[in-house]
């Protein structure tokens, strides 16, 4: 088990090198991916796919009309609007929607190209098949080197039955490790570059994704997954944008924009008998044209890229989402579960402290802690080691002939007898104390107790060492919070995002972990229950919650939290449970996922909140310039000063068009997520994107009437 943590370890250190899909991660809009894009924006144009979008299929329509009039100016009736002009309308609504399908190409682009790289894991593989005869009942080691074999291609394979893999194969399908030992490259899944050690019975590191590579030795395999339906399928699944579902934001968002539309389209048709009353004549590439401009095509032409753009950034920051109402619920997130050990904290205890009773040297206990600890091969063992090295500590050749004593869970003590007859002891307080009192007769400092108890309330761990019956002093071994993990909790804090520390620790250590670490609760000697409990009474606090964990014991947990990221190095029953899989393992990516979220959830803020504004300057441009013959007081609207109404009502379509592009890179970026509160995130975005919103158009829209004037005479 050692050995698959080390490796994990030397896996996570280089995983920035080898990304999931690094070409791709570093080229984010590489040429091929864009040319791809380009093809996949004209097929778009399909009807049939255009009514999936209500605002951008309204445009479509309109382009539709407006090149009917083209070829027919008085198709609808008497019309001064030249061909010209009704082509130009054509042209410039047949590009929004371009722009508007090249948004989601690109956004799509991006997961189709993982899609395919993953499929290239998938080649014909072949299986070997273990037929057992009998009753049944067999041994995992027998069936392996006398069962039946039997070569079948990998999707015959079936959930229960037992293939053998050799050194070298590539893994068919999930399954559970049920005999041997081996290596396993799981790089093509996860990224990570050192290899995995599975073996049975060892619950996180028995089970095996489809698709990696065993690189030694043998093993054998019971298939956990039907054909489709194994890690790799789903994931395949999952990363393609053009098959995903939209989320309840995004779903709710689309009803509005929907309602809208429609409330535009009736005031744009009750225009026709007004103008008639008015004795104006209006065109009806001027009345599409109005139509389009009121309508948010801005934000409906994005709202599609920024929800798979979101799923995107999921992946490329090795998470598998499985909605993207998982990454969406990560934003809303009020309470987050984490556990100590590898999330809050490095990973075991270490020592940051040598204590000397009265009268003792401070060298004196730190070379026999050093000497104590040696032979010592658990983690207490390695870390007291390393720390008295750093303050001098050196064996001077008094370890080669020593006789060495082990840690054991009996005697909860490790140390050596010297050459030179010195015996040195380390270990928990209460076995040094017997040690002394049995072999030496000797009897504890006075201040031993007053030291153990000062350091136990801190919630950190008091190991004694002794020499020839003297206790010397005590070795402080604390949890060490993982570098601005409290900083971190503060902005998850300063969001309004409440952090609960889940840890089997006693409740002194828990407590003090908690307050240094900055939590806002914790939950000691946790059990599987103790964690539903909690995620269920937050719930029914009308909070959403999310949690990680690995193992089988974490499902019900990560089934019933709002968001549950799972580790891809945990259990399959973790992973079906969880609706996101992190490919790293690493739990402290539940705080980046929040961050992720929220970025979603803004980004699609700022982009209505623009949208809208953008939508007012239009007004100003196209509205005085259709009615201003007619109705002469029209004209104080016209702050622009455009020149003609048909340049006033290009320039604005123009504009409308030419905003969508521009915006691309910035919804599949994502608006960048700041630690502030919900109040101030609305006031950033009013100030920014509706102010910004607000003056964009009416520079832009002056700018290209300018230009049209310039160039058309």
């Amino acid at each position: 088990m050692r050995m698959a943590m080390e490796s994990r370890e030397l896996g996570r250190r280089t995983m920035s090198a080898h990304e999931l899909m690094r070409p791709i991660a570093e080229s984010p809009y590489s040429r091929a991916l864009v040319f791809e894009a380009l093809l996949e924006s004209l097929k778009k144009f399909d009807p049939r796919l255009q009514v999936r979008n209500p605002v951008m299929f309204v445009v479509f329509l309109g382009a539709i009309v407006t090149a009917a009039l083209t070829l027919d100016p008085a198709l609808f009736g008497p019309s001064d609007a030249s061909v010209g002009y009704n082509a130009a309308v054509t042209i410039i609504l047949l590009l929004t929607v371009w722009f508007a399908n090249i948004a989601e190409a690109i956004a799509e682009g991006r997961g189709k190209a993982k899609a395919a790289t993953l499929r290239q894991t998938k080649t014909e593989l072949k299986a070997r098949r273990i037929s057992i005869s009998g009753d049944g009942m067999f041994s995992s080691a027998l069936a392996m080197r006398t069962g039946n074999v039997e070569e079948v291609p990998a999707n015959a394979l079936r959930k229960g039955d037992l293939i053998r893999i050799d050194r070298g194969d590539v893994i068919p399908s999930d399954g559970e490790v049920m005999d041997g030992t081996a290596y396993v490259d799981e790089s093509s899944i996860t990224g990570e570059a050192a290899p995995v050690l599975k073996e049975p019975g060892t619950d996180i590191f028995s089970s095996v994704t489809a698709g990696t590579r065993i690189i030694s030795d043998q093993l054998l395999i019971k298939v956990s997954a039907n054909p489709g339906e194994s890690f790799l399928d789903r994931m395949i699944h999952l990363v393609e944008g053009a098959r995903r579902q939209k989320t309840p934001n995004e779903i709710a968002l689309t009803v509005l924009l929907s309602i809208l539309t429609l409330i535009f389209v009736i005031v744009v048709a009750a225009m026709a008998p007004v103008a008639f009353y008015l004795h104006a004549r209006i065109n009806i590439a001027d009345l599409i044209a109005l139509l389009v401009a009121l309508i948010p095509t801005t934000i409906g032409a994005l709202l599609s890229a920024i929800g798979i753009a979101g799923i995107d950034r999921t992946a490329r920051f090795n998470v598998i989402a499985m909605s993207g109402k998982a990454v969406e619920a990560a934003g809303d997130i009020q309470t987050i579960l984490l556990d100590k050990t590898g999330t809050i904290t490095v990973g075991n205890r270490e020592a940051t402290e040598f204590i000397p009773l009265a009268g003792v040297p401070a060298h004196k206990l730190v070379q026999a802690a050093y000497l104590a600890s040696a032979f010592d091969t658990t983690p207490e063992g390695k870390t007291i080691v390393a720390s008295a090295e750093k303050l001098g500590a050196r064996s001077d050749g008094q370890l080669e002939r020593a006789q060495r004593f082990d840690f054991s869970s009996q005697t909860r003590m490790s140390g050596v007898d010297l050459p030179d007859g010195h015996v040195v002891r380390k270990g928990a307080v209460e076995a040094v104390v017997k040690h002394v009192a049995e072999r030496f007769n000797a009897v504890p400092p006075r201040d031993l107790e007053g030291t153990v108890g000062v350091i136990a309330q801190d919630g950190a761990t008091p190991l004694a060492v002794s020499m020839d019956g003297e206790i010397l002093g005590i070795v402080r071994l604390a949890d060490v919070l993982k570098p601005g993990i409290r900083e971190r909790l503060a902005q998850l804090r300063n969001i309004g995002i409440r952090s609960v520390m889940i840890t089997g620790d006693n409740p002194l250590t828990a407590r003090a972990i908690a307050r240094e670490g900055g939590l806002d609760g914790f939950i000691a000697e946790a059990k599987p229950e103790d964690k539903l409990r909690i995620i269920r009474e937050e719930q029914g606090r009308g909070r959403l919650v999310a949690m990680t964990g690995d193992g089988t014991n974490d499902a019900p947990a990560l089934a019933q939290a709002d968001v549950g990221l799972a580790m891809h190095s945990g259990t399959m029953a973790a992973k079906e449970a969880a609706n996101l899989i992190d490919l790293d393992s690493d739990p402290t990516k539940l705080i980046d996922l929040v961050a992720l979220g929220k970025q979603m959830l803004i980004t699609r803020g700022a982009l209505t909140t623009f949208s809208i504004a953008n939508d007012v300057a239009k007004y100003f441009a196209i509205i005085p310039g259709m009615f201003i013959v007619a109705l002469p007081g029209l004209s104080a609207l016209n702050v622009m000063h455009l020149a003609t109404p048909q340049t006033a009502v290009l320039s604005a379509l123009i504009f409308n068009a030419l905003i969508i592009p521009s915006l691309i890179p910035l919804a599949l970026r994502g608006v960048r997520f700041r630690a502030i509160s919900a109040e101030a995130t609305f006031y950033r975005n009013l100030m920014v994107y509706g102010v910004g919103g607000l003056i964009a158009p009416f520079v832009g829209i002056k700018i290209i009437d300018v230009l049209l004037t310039t160039f058309l005479g």
